[in-house]
């Protein structure tokens, strides 16, 4: 296979390399290993947290493409490869990408959803033609009598569950062993501990999160060798590959987005409300001029004229993958250069208030730097607002995908999103019968991202707030 680096793919590789390295940071630093240490004491953050980590896991799986190598060679004798890459993903979830059926099915069907002409063969051998369910190319197929079917997959999905379970029992007696080593004692009196809320960190929290996730995923896999667990759509894709491969572009447009604005935002913000005078107006100026024109239009104009540099030059981006990514790109940089402007109102008004407080009063009046004083004192204290709005801003970003998606000025058509996924399903909720469940199912992707991605910003927000008391530490 030959490696193949998509911008956004580099990005996201870099985010989870800063977050490591911020990692390794806070455990040196005491004076926030005491906020983070916090954030762990908080059972809804650790669940969150735990949701969280599973759609960070399959966005980086996602990212990592390559170009796999077909079986034939050319005249030369060398492997050839395939044009279009394929991901890490793709390769896992082999099995749901390549079993398409003609159109629509429901979810655990084993026929179409729609009635077809097919012709059938007659006692006398004539055929005739009649009107009804065709059976599915794949789902089901493997079952000789239809009527077996409820209890096949009554039979697998018991089986998937067990298989989650027994993943549980391991991860949960590992996790008692780790901690009960720490602690100095044996496993068994850890896993009490647990369970009785006696630690200050609540694993408990964190392994009903993992049971219950486990349990899903055993039941799943169980099942979409052989059924589509949640139906397929118009061209007879599977609406599960489609919804896990959605995850990574939203990440990526909360994640990148949220790179771009932020340097606008703080900086701009804490200027504005620190210097006051003239810079004050004149950034005041700035994000009141951006904020007055409606971003859906310039965002609009933007993306249409990338689409046209990208239609006028296809040499420079040969594959539909690359125009992709980079549409995707560019719209995440015009989301940033747009969105930045709410922050450093929030940020503006509390420098405002900072600034007339005792210890910044006394630094200048020792003669400290303006920069020292804005890096030591005010960004510090303003750190809270950040983090609740930033990840406010990633769930107003993904929802903002779909809207945009929907005026056909989102990303790119061909590639996965909640956003074409609701749009595709917008068309069919008139239709008769109803095709319900691809609306449903990026529905529900989209809210335990988004859900998740809030109840953690309160944990966050509550631990680096000065302004909340929090308890002395306990063992964690």
């Amino acid at each position: 296979m030959i490696p193949v680096f998509l911008k956004t793919d580099v990005l996201l590789w870099l985010l989870v390399l800063a977050v490591i390295v911020y990692a390794v940071h806070v455990r040196r630093s005491p004076h926030l290993l005491v906020p983070w240490r916090r954030v762990s004491r908080s059972a809804s953050g650790l669940s969150a947290l735990t949701v969280l980590l599973v759609f960070i896991a399959i966005g980086v799986l996602d990212s990592f493409h390559y170009r796999p190598a077909l079986e034939k060679t050319d005249e030369k004798g060398q492997t050839v490869y395939a044009v279009e890459s394929v991901s890490l993903l793709d390769a896992i979830l082999e099995p749901i990408r390549v079993h398409r059926e003609r159109t629509y099915s429901a979810p655990l069907a084993t026929r179409a959803y729609a009635k077809e002409t097919i012709e059938i063969t007659e006692a006398d051998g004539k055929l005739r033609q009649v009107r009804e369910f065709p059976r599915l190319i794949w789902g089901g197929a493997h079952l000789k009598n239809e009527d077996d079917g409820t209890a096949d997959i009554f039979s697998r999905a018991l089986a998937g569950l067990a298989s989650g379970l027994a993943a549980w029992c391991i991860l949960a007696w590992a996790l008692a062993a780790w901690r009960g080593r720490a602690a100095g004692r044996a496993a068994k009196e850890e896993w009490r501990a647990i369970w009785r809320a006696e630690t200050a960190t609540p694993w408990w929290a964190v392994l009903l999160t993992a049971g219950a996730l486990l349990a899903i995923f055993g039941m799943t896999s169980a099942l979409c060798t052989h059924y589509h667990v949640l139906g397929t759509e118009k061209v007879g894709q599977d609406v599960l590959y489609l919804v896990l491969k959605s995850i990574r572009t939203a990440l990526v447009i909360g994640t990148v987005t949220t790179l771009v604005l932020l340097p606008f935002a703080i900086t701009l913000g804490i200027m504005a409300g620190y210097f006051r005078g003239w810079i004050d107006d004149l950034i005041q100026y700035i994000y009141t001029t951006i904020s007055s024109v409606p971003s859906v239009l310039l965002i609009a104009a933007a993306v249409l004229l990338m689409q046209v540099y990208l239609d006028r030059h296809p040499e420079l981006y040969p594959t539909s993958a690359q125009r992709a990514d980079l549409r995707l790109l560019f719209l995440c940089i015009i989301l940033g250069a747009t969105s930045w402007t709410g922050l450093a109102r929030l940020l503006r008004g509390e420098a405002l208030k900072l600034r007339e407080l005792e210890f910044i009063q006394a630094a200048q009046a020792f003669g400290a730097r303006d920069a020292h004083i804005i890096g030591r004192h005010i960004l510090p204290n303003v750190m809270h607002i950040v983090l609740i709005s930033l990840v406010l801003e990633f769930s107003s970003l993904v929802l903002a995908e779909a809207v945009l998606s929907y005026v056909g000025v989102g990303v790119d058509p061909t590639m996965n999103s909640f956003g074409t996924m609701i749009n595709a399903a917008r068309l069919e909720m008139s239709r008769e019968p109803v095709v319900w469940w691809i609306l449903l199912a990026a529905f529900v992707f989209m809210f335990a991202l988004v859900l998740s991605a809030n109840l953690f910003a309160d944990a966050v927000r509550d631990a680096f707030d000065p302004r909340v008391r929090v308890g002395g530490l306990a063992r964690v």
